[in-house]
């Protein structure tokens, strides 16, 4: 094998082009080990070239490498002058102003300043974060101070070798429900279609060497307003005897979820020593997700030790937000699922916080934020997944995603914020507590009140994304008959719905529904290589059913969970 004339020239020609000297010399290296006979360096160097890095609703995000099909700064420059030129050009906006935040992941910073710089030199006021920060930050000040864009380099909780580019759009550059959201088409094509347009990066203008630049830099003001914003949500007369353990998974949170704490009252706090420090490498844990097997183990030893009442975790960038509880079910700690978080917080807010207005999940989250909307006498909505659906629901005051993602205060924070939710976690911990209870007593409240929902997720990961079609194409033209022996009473092609009959724009997923009220959604994953299948069951609970009645209807609930898993996987793979 060697490298055909074409793939060497793309090469050489990025190389020339890239502002970047270590990425230059990476790409030079990759290529002579390619023209060498090297197998694996011929494969990377394919892959590297083998489309650009998509902008999609999601921004950017990708591995850390040469070529246009990875993170680079040269990618990045494309990036910035291409939305910059979409606020300039597709929506005519005289200097409009661009916040810009960054993680602490490797090489966040240069992709900010040099973003800062590009955006600049087109024309736009840009704000730029004197030092890392988490998520929420910026799409906080996207709102407070009227930004048209918003920017945050971040890949969230990917590995240690990716990074992100997400970008928010508001003040003359959104609907007034839409300031501070993730973009989302047409947006999201338009600025492709932009930084598709750019030409070579050597050619994409930047200040004056020696000059000033024109950036303003952003420091302890915005994150005080930030944090007052949030610190005001907690109820100053509520209970606060509570023990809580924190970790910030090597991420940006420790600093500002221990302040927004402690201002609340939350004395006691506990932080995971080895994960509270930034560190892009995250050494104790696999893979910095605090759902992923592993990720919170250190937290559960630390909370073994101090006798805590709750573990809160965030991701790196710190707009997730995960709880762990000793469930006394089982006498051991566990996990709370991102839905039954889900139903927590908005049960909470809506009985302690008077919340009014409109309670929404992503449809792959559980149905059981809807019931309990409907007996508080509110209004559920059910968006596409993501929070760039969730957040412009009419009339928000609450909405989550079960993939531990929560917005508990869209007025200052449209959406998910891992901090705000952490304040609300410790506040429902402390109510509990008080009662004599705990979040998992709460659980079991809400399950006689509303009935039991289970939730459980089966993902089927492929080699080749067209696998992913393969199956979806095998599940529309032959759709189980019945999922666990109950016969399949719905089937709902989501890719052929329309906003009359399902409520929800055309996207590629399958709905199926049982007679005996069992869900299952089915879609590709937008990030991964996977096919997911999201899987619900509503069990009744008598209102005086006691723990041992609910025990079983538990169990029954789980077992329904693993058949109906088990069937999926025959129906799509058709072993």
């Amino acid at each position: 094998m060697s490298v055909d004339a074409a793939l060497r020239a793309r090469a050489e020609s990025w190389i020339q082009d890239d502002p970047d000297p270590s990425t230059r010399e990476e790409l030079t290296a990759l290529l002579a080990q390619a023209e060498s006979g090297s197998a694996a360096a011929l494969e990377e160097l394919a892959d590297a070239f083998a489309a650009d890095l998509e902008f999609g609703t999601a921004g950017l995000r990708g591995r850390m490498a040469p070529g246009p099909h990875r993170m680079n700064l040269a990618v990045v420059s494309r990036a910035a002058r291409g939305l910059a030129d979409h606020l300039l050009r597709d929506l005519e906006l005289d200097r409009p102003l661009v916040v810009i935040g960054y993680d602490a992941r490797h090489r966040s910073q240069d992709f900010a300043r040099r973003s800062a710089e590009i955006m600049s030199a087109a024309g736009c006021r840009v704000q730029l974060l004197e030092r890392p920060g988490p998520t929420p930050l910026v799409a906080f000040a996207v709102r407070h101070l009227g930004a048209e864009a918003g920017i945050v380099v971040t890949a969230s909780h990917n590995p240690p070798a990716d990074n992100g580019y997400k970008v928010y759009l508001g003040g003359r550059g959104a609907a007034p429900e839409a300031r501070g959201v993730q973009i989302v088409p047409p947006s999201d094509a338009q600025i492709a279609a932009r930084i598709a347009a750019v030409g070579p990066v050597s050619a994409i203008p930047l200040p004056p060497s020696g000059e000033d630049p024109g950036i303003e830099m952003l420091g302890e003001q915005l994150r005080e307003d930030y944090l007052a914003a949030i610190c005001a949500l907690p109820d100053p007369a509520g209970p606060r005897g509570v023990r809580i353990v924190h970790t910030a998974m090597h991420g940006v949170g420790t600093e500002p979820a221990l302040a927004a704490l402690h201002r609340t009252g939350f004395d006691e706090v506990h932080s995971v020593a080895k994960q509270a420090d930034p560190d892009p490498d995250f050494p104790t844990v696999a893979f910095p997700n605090p759902e992923e097997p592993g990720a919170i183990d250190l937290a559960l030893e630390l909370a073994r030790t101090v006798e805590a009442d709750v573990v809160i975790a965030n991701d790196p960038d710190a707009d997730r937000c995960a709880a762990a509880v000793r469930d006394p079910h089982q006498d051991a700690w566990r996990m709370l699922t991102g839905d039954e978080l889900g139903v927590l917080l908005g049960d909470h807010l809506v009985r302690r916080h008077g919340y009014r207005g409109v309670l929404a999940r992503s449809i792959v989250s559980s149905r059981w934020l809807g019931r309990l909307a409907e007996d508080a006498g509110l209004e559920a909505a059910a968006t596409l997944t993501g929070f760039k659906w969730i957040a412009r629901a009419p009339g928000l005051a609450y909405g989550y995603e079960e993939a531990i993602g929560y917005c508990v205060l869209p007025e200052a924070v449209r959406d998910k914020d891992g901090l705000s939710a952490a304040l609300m976690v410790a506040e429902m911990a402390a109510h509990a507590k008080a009662e004599g209870t705990t979040l998992v007593g709460r659980l079991d409240e809400l399950a006689r009140g509303h009935g039991l929902y289970a939730t459980s997720q089966l993902s089927i990961r492929v080699d080749e994304l067209a696998e992913r079609d393969v199956m979806m194409a095998r599940l529309r033209a032959a759709p189980p008959a019945a999922l666990a022996q109950s016969p399949v009473a719905v089937v709902q092609d989501l890719a052929e719905g329309s906003v009359a009959t399902t409520g929800l724009p055309p996207t590629d997923g399958m709905v199926l529904s049982t007679r005996d009220d069992a869900r299952v959604i089915v879609r590709p994953s937008g990030t991964e290589p996977k096919l997911k299948c999201y899987i619900e069951v509503h069990e009744e609970v008598p209102a005086a059913a006691d723990d041992a009645r609910l025990g079983e209807v538990r169990r029954r609930a789980a077992a329904q969970l693993e058949r109906i898993g088990a069937d999926m996987r025959g129906a799509l793979t058709g072993a």
